[in-house]
């Protein structure tokens, strides 16, 4: 049986109060429609129809390397309307499920319960039950078989006890759909076409309504303005918290945690307060992150220990590796096993070989360094000259004296010195020693200058 899913992503978001378009809003650090396609692509969907409207081309832009059909609702009529453009494109065979782009946290799990749950009926749908269903369409059910869907407006004082909601999330035969929405009416109140009329017509026409219940609430929880993105964003991260603290993840405190992407990790991961992840990373066993720590696109082998506050980006670091405080790697960082990288030390497009240390107030950037090799605070590896990057090599234990600059492209020899304070232009041999220094002059009884005073 082929499956499509459409999703709904044609609103403006005016309570957003924002030029983005509301499915472009970030929950975990992605669009709200982003997550529904992953979704729709995890349900192995045979298509992907998405309804854009407001800021169609900036939804489009955002989507292009995903495998998406885009059909355009100029005019926002309703769901029913929205469903109904999908008709040119949408096949007589299989079933459709229908989602919405600001409801982004729908599982797998509870869409396949729903397409095996409509099987047999040709229509189903995903309802939830609330403690306070104000402002919910009802569920109204006689003897267990839902019969009708009403509005709260509409309801009455009886149907307005009902707990039962629906979500706007259904699975419906497509023959199904080609059948009941060109007969959508808009004469109602509103002037629009409502999707839940064709649960209506499923009854007249004496089918039974299919419905199952999502495992968790969230999941089916929209987004129209800012308070509940945000409420749903700690909703998410909670869960996303415990699934890691399932697996084994120390999480120090599980509610000041942020996960933006997605997380592999050993035994015994250790993550401090106030940690994001973000795009796709791996920490082995035994990694201990600290407090504050943004780590994105990053692998960081078994042992390592992460020190408050330090910045990763793209990089590569091996085992039993001493990082930060305060510490950044951006991208094309590679640190072998043992390394140590300290407190306001900045590595950019760089290898560091085994045992290396770099400890304080450096740039390594555009660079190798061998084994064994220090190197000095405040040291620099001048790559830029305003217009092309060179690189600087520096050899196995090698000695960096304090405060240096090298100015690439320049060579540093195995075993090789330089002196302090030195500004290295041209390579040092092995195992010797190179310094650079002007004359030092001078002055008796200089007087520094003074502040006037007002």
């Amino acid at each position: 049986m082929s499956t499509t899913v459409i999703i709904l992503a044609a609103g403006k978001g005016t309570r957003m109060r924002s030029s983005l378009p509301k499915v472009l809003q970030p929950l975990a650090g992605r669009p709200l429609l982003g997550h529904v396609i992953e979704t729709a692509q995890q349900l192995q969907a045979d298509n992907i129809i998405t309804i854009y409207g407001h800021g169609g081309e900036q939804v489009q832009q955002a989507f292009a390397h995903e495998t998406v059909q885009w059909v355009e609702q100029a005019e926002q009529l309703g769901t029913g309307h929205a469903v109904q453009m999908a008709l040119p494109v949408l096949g007589q065979d299989g079933v459709s499920i229908i989602l919405s782009g600001d409801v982004p946290c729908i599982s797998q799990a509870t869409l396949e319960q729903l397409v095996e749950a409509s099987q047999a009926t040709g229509i189903g749908l995903v309802t939830l039950t609330l403690p306070d269903a104000t402002g919910y369409g009802r569920i109204v059910r006689d003897n267990g078989q839902i019969q009708a869907i009403v509005e709260h407006k509409d309801a009455s004082e009886a149907q307005r006890q009902i707990q039962e909601i629906n979500t706007g999330i259904y699975c419906v035969s497509n023959a199904k759909l080609h059948q009941w929405l060109p007969k959508l009416s808009n004469d109602n109140a509103q002037g629009e076409y409502y999707l839940t009329d064709i649960v209506a017509m499923a009854i007249a026409d004496g089918m039974q309504v299919a419905s199952v219940q999502p495992e968790r609430a969230f999941e089916v929880e929209g987004v129209n303005d800012r308070m509940q993105l945000a409420a749903l964003e700690r909703e998410f991260q909670s869960f996303q918290a415990k699934q890691l603290m399932q697996q084994g993840v120390h999480l120090i405190d599980p509610s000041r945690f942020d996960l933006r992407g997605s997380l592999k990790v050993g035994q015994d991961v250790r993550i401090d307060i106030n940690v994001i992840i973000e795009g796709e990373v791996e920490l082995g066993d035994r990694v201990e992150i600290g407090a504050g720590c943004v780590i994105k696109n990053s692998k960081i082998a078994a042992g390592t220990k992460v020190q408050p506050y330090s910045v990763f980006e793209n990089a590569i670091v091996g085992e039993d590796v001493q990082i930060g405080p305060f510490a950044r790697l951006r991208p094309g960082a590679v640190l072998a096993n043992e390394v140590h990288i300290g407190n306001f030390v900045e590595v950019k497009n760089t290898q560091i070989g085994v045992g290396s240390k770099a400890n304080h107030f450096t740039y390594l950037g555009d660079a190798e360094v061998g084994a064994g090799s220090n190197i000095g605070a405040g040291t620099i590896t001048c790559n830029y000259d305003g217009a092309n990057k060179f690189k600087t090599i520096i050899g196995d234990a090698a000695f960096i004296g304090s405060n240096s600059s090298l100015v690439a492209p320049v060579t540093i020899g195995n075993g090789a010195t330089v002196g302090a304070g030195s500004v290295i232009t041209r390579d040092v041999a092995d195992h010797s020693l190179a310094f650079e220094r002007s004359k030092q002059l001078s002055k008796d009884n200089y007087q520094r200058p003074q502040k006037l005073k007002k």
